[in-house]
């Protein structure tokens, strides 16, 4: 269920990448008529945002981009993906597609808040032609953080996202729960740099899922995971 895909530069692997994104969005939309594909923040996936931008041959208008997780920031914050992925990845060709925030507004991602997220999650197409994780030195994925408060729930409800805090996470942190990210056509994790291959050899290992929560991504046997690496 894992296939890994090891390149000789981070150039090389935004654009192969990108490349199969297309190939799974295009076929999405020749399938029902539209797309939808979830990506993650931080600093890692900026080359494959921007490679992606440029994807002439994709009729984004049928596109919803949406974001695996997200810190519970206003997108004007440097630490929002929401922000990142505006920047980045809805520009081009692809500022057609439609996008789908996880930050609801106000201090903290409560119930009622969560709920309206939910709701207005609801009109995403289903399943994800395409998912792309990544993954922290932690074995965090998503916002899938060891010490989670409510990181059972992440891994196990239905969803579609819940709130979670945890030590490492800085802010409060909203993230689609393992059932609805599995619920996808394709699953990409994407990792760059040597300690990265490092932390994902050890989640490949025994040990608890609690202690690197990747490993309930690994460990699925829904979807094949495809591992995108450069050094």
């Amino acid at each position: 269920m894992l296939e890994r895909h090891a390149f000789d530069s981070r150039a090389e692997l935004a654009d192969a990448l990108s490349a199969a994104i297309v190939r799974k969005l295009s076929a999405g939309i020749a399938r029902r008529g539209e797309a939808s594909l979830a990506v993650s923040g931080g600093s890692t996936p900026a080359l494959l945002f921007e490679k992606l931008s440029a994807s002439t041959g994709l009729d984004w208008s049928k596109v919803t981009v949406t974001l695996v997780d997200e810190r519970w920031v206003d997108e004007r914050s440097d630490r929002s993906n929401a922000g990142l992925v505006k920047r980045t990845l809805l520009q081009g060709a692809a500022i057609a597609a439609r996008f789908a925030p996880l930050f609801g507004g106000g201090a903290n991602p409560g119930a009622d808040t969560i709920a309206e997220v939910n709701e207005a999650l609801a009109s995403i197409p289903r399943p994800f032609d395409a998912v792309i994780l990544g993954m922290g030195n932690d074995g965090h994925t998503a916002s899938f953080f060891p010490g989670g408060d409510t990181l059972d729930l992440a891994l196990t409800d239905p969803g579609p996202v819940i709130a979670l805090e945890a030590p490492g996470a800085g802010e409060p942190r909203v993230t689609w729960t393992l059932p609805r990210l599995m619920d996808t056509d394709a699953l990409y994790l994407h990792i760059e740099g040597a300690a990265k291959s490092d932390t994902l050899d050890r989640a490949l290992s025994d040990g608890p899922v609690a202690e690197m929560p990747v490993r309930a991504v690994l460990r699925q046997e829904k979807v094949a995971v495809h591992v995108y690496w450069a050094a």
